[in-house]
C-alpha cells in the first residue's frame, strides 16, 4: 500500500510548487497515472521511492516512511525510466542484470546464474553476451526491466516506459508490465495502456485533479486537453 499523506514538491531554487499538498491511498494492482507533460506525474511518482523528497507531507510505502526509510523502500520499490540508458550502466546485459544483484547474491557464480535467469525470464536469454549498445530500443528497455526485477520488488514505478519505443515493442512492453505479479504504477500517454489499469489518476499542473475508474478519469484527461472542461469541474 501507498499513502500520500499531504506531499507537497517546492523547487528549493525557484520556489515554484512543482506539486501540490497531495493525499492519497493507492491500494490497486495497477494504477495509471495520465496528463500533459510538464505537469508533475513524474514528480509524484518518484516521490514513491525516495528519488525526489517531499517538502511538505509524507510518503508510506507499506507504512514505512520513504524519508525515514529509504533503503528498504527501494527494495521493495522498483522504478523504470522513460529511457533505459538513463539506468543501463554495465557492457553486456548479463552484467547489468548481475550488477542490480550485486548486494543480494555475494557469490559470483550465484550472481551470474541468477542474471542468466532473469534474462531468460524476460525474453533475453540468447543476449546475455551481447553488448548492451547493440540491443535494440525495446531489448534495452527489457533489459532494465529485468535488472529491476531481478531484486524481486513488490510495486513497480513505470514512468512513461514506451514513449521511446515502436508500435511493436509499445504492445509488447505494455503486455509484459500488466502481466508481472508485482503492483505496478504506470506514468503513460499510452491512453490504450492507461485503460487498462484499474484506476486512473489524472495530473494537471501539479494536482491530481480526476481519480476514478479508467474510462471516466480518461474521458475527463480528453475533454481537458482539448478545453471541454475545467479543473474545477472535477470537484
Amino acid at each position: 500500500m501507498i499513502e500520500f499523506k499531504g506531499a507537497s514538491v517546492i523547487a528549493p531554487d525557484t520556489g515554484v510548487t512543482i506539486l501540490e499538498p497531495t493525499t492519497l491511498t493507492l491500494t490497486e494492482r495497477h494504477v495509471s497515472i495520465v496528463g500533459a507533460n510538464g505537469g508533475g506525474k513524474s514528480t509524484l511518482v518518484r516521490l514513491i521511492n525516495g528519488l525526489i523528497p517531499p517538502t511538505t507531507g509524507s510518503i508510506e510505502v507499506d507504512g514505512l516512511d520513504v524519508a525515514k526509510h529509504g533503503a528498504e523502500v527501494r527494495r521493495r520499490v522498483g522504478f523504470l525510466f522513460t529511457d533505459p540508458s538513463a539506468q543501463l550502466i554495465m557492457p553486456t546485459a548479463v552484467e547489468d542484470v548481475m550488477l542490480s544483484l550485486r548486494r543480494s547474491i555475494k557469490n559470483k557464480d550465484a550472481r551470474t546464474r541468477a542474471a542468466l535467469d532473469a534474462l531468460e525470464e524476460i525474453g533475453l536469454g540468447d543476449r546475455a553476451d551481447v553488448s548492451v549498445s547493440a540491443l535494440s530500443g525495446g531489448q534495452r528497455q527489457l533489459l532494465a526491466m529485468a535488472g529491476v526485477l531481478a531484486v524481486t520488488p513488490t510495486t513497480l514505478i513505470a514512468d512513461e516506459p514506451t514513449t521511446l519505443l515502436d508500435l511493436r515493442w509499445r504492445a509488447h512492453v505494455g503486455s509484459l508490465l500488466r502481466s508481472l505479479p508485482v503492483q505496478l504504477i504506470e506514468c503513460t500517454h499510452d491512453l490504450d495502456s492507461a485503460s487498462r489499469a484499474e484506476r486512473t489518476l489524472v495530473v494537471d499542473s501539479g494536482n491530481v485533479v480526476f481519480d476514478g475508474a479508467p474510462a471516466e478519469s480518461i474521458k475527463f484527461y480528453r475533454d481537458l486537453m482539448f478545453g471541454r472542461t475545467t479543473r474545477a469541474d472535477s470537484q
